[in-house]
């Protein structure tokens, strides 16, 4: 280890210290605007009655005076009194501190609730997620206020059995809610990530589930607070809250509801009372959402640091498979029955290899990438006569047993840098969190590696920017940052699913030199997804052509330009526009569209496209066959070259524009 790498803990240590700082200074501006300014008086306004006003006219507002009953508003008594003679102005003062704190508790209580509600269905298994989420959904179906007299009725009259009705009345809100946000987050890149990285559920629902629904949540918590204060002041009013000699705001109304006419006063100190302070919760929780939601610290550019050393090459470990697929299939059910997107795929990875995977969207490029890295969910189901990595079956293996397989040896790299990170989480923690699970690292150490992995992965300032969040980085800048992670382990085996989408074409051949040197590096095998056969032929040492599920032909990248042999191969590369493309020709495009995966029609998928076929091709869908020295081909009528006779029982057809 470095001396920087060393030093990189200590300096990271002040920096979080640092950060910590400056989000506590966003509070002052905050507060400065309109908003914050309104919220932070009337909060401070509640919290100073809830405290002082028991102390300062509790003895006042329990006072009777038997010669001032049901009065209206006089200078000795500001709002007038009671049926007792009591003065309403310090009784609606000194009933803060009851009705905040049940609001808040019976808030607490009901987010808590409706939290793990919400949130059980990513942990549990899948039927019991089902009958979790069902249960929610029949609570959420009843009112709010007839599912509070119901838990009223059930936990008794009264302060508490009021406050539990109230929580619990909150709750399947809350759950509906927290399973909304989750399920948008679970379905992120990131998080399919953590798994690869062998996260277990409970630390993948902390650390990447709850801080990415946080905000909505403390709003919505914020917005319930100053509901169950209305609810609170609707069971008091109707008798099956707070009981005498105990009162809130809602018993103040139900008490003064006989002089209501004669003396207004009586319903409005609490009724204004009660708007305050639900305006005073709603207006604080657009407060902490706004301090919450800034990402972008200003960090101060150190530096530069020196470069880390390049690692040795490693030694080549022969030829040996690396992946075997073997009759890969991949289904979704669906209304009419199961879809088929993937059907019967098969090829090797060796190690320290690099295959190429092209094809049109839709053919079963990243749907096979996910099998393979069993990021497949259900209903998904994957079935394959084989299906290996590293010698270890995938298919059978328990999950655990996988996690220290895949989370340390493959690396997988998504087409969408933005949504793969956590973006509530800086970059150098989310890399730091592999060495964590995995190699029993402690947190100073594990951020060390993590900024030694960027280093290699030739991010600049990689200590700074291992202290920025995602979207701090450019689209180069992320993809390299994916790959550092996928670098923490050992990885034998490195997925790229389209990684230079989107970029310019000096981001992608970087990003690409990226790969290659990586592969060089660490002996790391490299399946790369790509629409552009182009890049994926300067890259790879095979490729396999998919089409609607299947490949129709795997051959070295060497023979691509001379001797592919299915006509879909042949036109993916004729609509490759080149610097010495003819501009005065028309640009060539394959016409048609891809069958959809739910309506693969009988015999060669390809056919209805291709000016080759026959009608075998439409009864029957071949099966690929060897043509030459790691050449394989599913076609019953392809190119062949013209030093080469008919093979495997294919016919050569001239028509339709052979050379």
């Amino acid at each position: 280890m470095t001396a920087e790498t060393t030093e990189s803990p200590r300096r990271a240590e002040p920096e979080a210290a640092a950060g910590t700082r400056k989000r506590a200074a966003r509070w002052p501006a905050a507060v400065r605007t309109p908003i914050g300014a309104c919220s932070a008086v009337l909060l401070a306004a509640v919290v100073l009655l809830a405290v002082l006003a028991p102390v300062l006219w509790g003895d006042r507002a329990a006072a009777i005076d038997t010669d001032a009953i049901g009065q209206g508003p006089s200078r000795a008594h500001l709002l007038g009194t009671d049926s007792l003679g009591r003065d309403i102005f310090y009784r609606t003062l000194v009933a803060t501190r009851l009705s905040v704190e049940l609001a808040v508790t019976a808030t607490a209580i009901g987010v808590m609730a409706g939290l793990v509600l919400g949130t059980l269905p990513t942990v549990l298994p899948r039927r019991a997620g089902r009958l979790v989420t069902s249960a929610v959904n029949i609570a959420v179906a009843f009112p709010g206020l007839l599912l509070a007299l119901f838990f009223a009725v059930i936990f008794g009259v009264g302060t508490r059995g009021a406050m539990f009705a109230i929580a619990f009345a909150m709750a399947p809100a809350f759950a509906r809610l927290a399973q909304t946000l989750a399920a948008s987050v679970v379905a992120r890149d990131y998080v399919s990530a953590a798994r690869v990285a062998g996260v277990g559920r409970i630390r993948l629902l902390v650390r990447h589930i709850l801080p990415n629904i946080g905000e909505p949540l403390v709003v919505n918590a914020t917005v319930g607070a100053g509901t169950a204060l209305l609810a609170f002041a609707g069971l008091s009013f109707l008798g099956i809250g707070v009981q005498a000699p105990a009162y809130d705001w809602g018993r103040l109304l139900g008490e003064g509801l006989d002089g209501l006419y004669v003396n207004p006063a009586v319903a409005l100190a609490p009724g204004v009372a009660v708007v305050l302070a639900g305006l005073a919760f709603n207006l604080v929780g657009e407060t902490v959402a706004a301090v919450v939601g800034v990402r972008t610290p200003s960090a101060r550019i150190r530096e530069r640091p020196v470069p880390a050393a390049r690692t040795a090459p490693a030694e080549k470990t022969g030829m040996e498979p690396l992946l075997v697929v073997e009759n890969l299939r991949v289904a979704f059910p669906g209304p009419a029955g199961w879809t088929v997107p993937v059907r019967g795929v098969s090829f090797t990875v060796r190690a320290g290899e690099a295959i190429g995977v092209v094809g049109e969207s839709g053919s079963g490029k990243s749907l096979t990438a996910l099998a393979v890295s069993r990021l497949i969910e259900a209903p998904g189901v994957v079935t394959a006569d084989r299906l290996e990595f590293a010698g270890t079956p995938l298919l059978t293996t328990p999950e655990r047993e996988l996690r220290g397989v895949l989370g340390t040896s493959l690396a997988m790299v998504f087409q969408d840098p933005m949504t793969s990170f956590n973006p509530t989480l800086r970059t150098g923690r989310q890399l730091a969190e592999v060495s964590e699970q995995h190699q029993g690292l402690s947190r100073g150490p594990a951020l060390a590696r993590a900024v030694d992995r960027l280093r290699a992965v030739r991010i600049p300032a990689a200590e700074r920017r291992a202290r920025q969040y995602p979207h701090e980085f450019s689209g180069g800048m992320r993809q390299r940052a994916m790959i550092g992670m996928g670098l923490m382990g050992q990885p034998r085996l490195i997925v790229a699913d389209e990684p230079t989408t989107a970029l310019d074409v000096t981001v992608q051949r970087q990003l690409l030199r990226l790969l290659a040197r990586t592969r060089e590096t660490e002996n790391a095998a490299i399946l790369l997804i790509s629409h552009d056969i182009a890049v994926v032929g300067q890259t790879c040492d095979r490729i396999l052509v998919m089409y609607a599920g299947r490949v129709v032909e795997d051959l070295p990248t060497a023979d691509l330009t001379t001797v592919p042999q299915h006509p879909y191969s042949r036109a993916l590369l004729d609509a490759t526009v080149e610097l010495d493309t003819d501009r005065d020709r028309p640009l060539a495009v394959i016409p048609g569209r891809p069958p959809e995966p739910d309506r693969i029609p009988v015999g060669c998928a390809f056919a209805a496209r291709c000016e080759r076929a026959t009608e075998r091709c439409a009864a029957e869908d071949p099966e690929p066959v060897p043509v030459g020295p790691g050449h394989r081909v599913a076609c019953w009528h392809p190119h062949v070259p013209e030093t080469a006779g008919p093979r495997s029982g294919r016919e050569t057809v001239t028509a339709g524009g052979d050379e």
